[in-house]
């Protein structure tokens, strides 16, 4: 029998308040399906909470080789990566273009293909993973009778979406705004004919990318006809012209022709059950297991040898460089 598996310690700048988000809601959901796998509790590092661990205190603690930090507040990453110099741990990344790079001895889980490929290039010799965001069984279409024809959350949308397109679509079908927090949001998507989404303009403001986009695919598995941006990880599932449409296409008035005719027809999408399965809660476990298997498995070979033994150098900008000019040397004397 192999070593039991080492706890997880997700750390988190706070669980609520200020720090609620979609990445936190999203954070707490892999905690809780990663307790069904091994030990794993919260860590907050900048505010401290009632009955929850803080991260000074835990780092006092004498030995830590049986716990892996997991990282995931993009923007304090590289602080926390070097706090933990030492210590195992790894990235769970959500979105990306955070500019950062890491040490090929922390491991990363991506939330979707698109930050995956974007890592992969950046971080090319550290172990990586894909691990989706769950769906939860909640959305689905329940089959209820859609009395809302556009649906839309004001939170990330453009102001294109908001200033121009809403505007519009109110004088010809009846569109609800989200501008609150909805404890039932299968319900509403599955009142909802159509559902809009357009978060570009709100991701290039942040500065990085879309990590995952949950609320479309929410949408999708409640019934609502999508029209989304494909930016960032909304790529990884959203397929226009197939599985949902392109928003912010063209001009305003191609836009409402093309939402209307939707409205007009009222046929909820269906989508095999193949396509939502990969994000269900069962196959995320399989993933998590053995993810976090070969995880533990990495940090038990490096307990137990040299960890500087045969390592590969990380590509640092450096590193690029370097092997630049070593490109041009080699073409220069070819031509001689």
């Amino acid at each position: 029998m192999g070593k039991p598996l080492r706890k997880l310690y997700f750390l988190l700048p706070g669980t609520g308040g200020k720090f609620a988000c979609g990445g936190l809601w999203a954070e707490l959901k892999t905690l809780k399906l990663a307790q069904q796998i091994c030990e794993a509790e919260i860590v907050t590092y900048r505010q401290r909470e009632k009955d929850t661990l803080f991260l000074d205190d835990v780092l006092q603690q004498p030995d830590l080789n049986q716990i892996i930090f997991v990282m995931s507040w993009g923007f304090d990453v590289p602080k926390l990566a070097k706090r933990l110099q030492g210590h195992q741990a790894i990235y769970h990344a959500h979105s990306a273009e955070y500019g950062f790079r890491l040490p090929s001895s922390v491991p990363i889980v991506t939330v979707s293909r698109n930050s995956l490929g974007y890592w992969g290039q950046r971080s090319p010799h550290a172990l990586m993973y894909y691990l989706p965001n769950q769906i939860g069984d909640e959305f689905r279409n329940l089959d209820l009778n859609r009395d809302i024809d556009v649906l839309i959350q004001k939170r990330k949308s453009s102001e294109y979406l908001m200033q121009q397109l809403i505007p519009a679509l109110q004088k010809h079908c009846n569109v609800y705004v989200v501008d609150h927090f909805v404890e039932d949001l299968g319900q509403l998507f599955n009142r909802a004919k159509v559902y809009l989404y357009d978060s570009a303009e709100y991701w290039a403001q942040q500065g990085v990318s879309e990590g995952f986009g949950l609320q479309p695919l929410e949408a999708m598995a409640c019934g609502c006809q999508v029209f989304s941006s494909v930016n960032g990880g909304l790529s990884d599932y959203l397929d226009p012209g197939f599985n949902c449409h392109k928003i912010a296409a063209y001009s305003l008035n191609y836009d409402l022709q093309r939402i209307l005719a939707i409205v007009q027809q009222n046929q909820p999408l269906t989508l095999p059950d193949s396509f939502l399965a990969e994000y269900r809660t069962e196959n995320i476990l399989n993933r998590l297991q053995l993810i976090l298997t070969e995880i533990n498995q990495f940090f038990n070979a490096r307990s137990s040898g040299d960890r500087s033994d045969g390592m590969i150098p990380d590509l640092t900008p450096m590193r690029i460089w370097q092997l630049r000019a070593k490109r041009v040397l080699q073409k220069l004397n070819k031509r001689r």
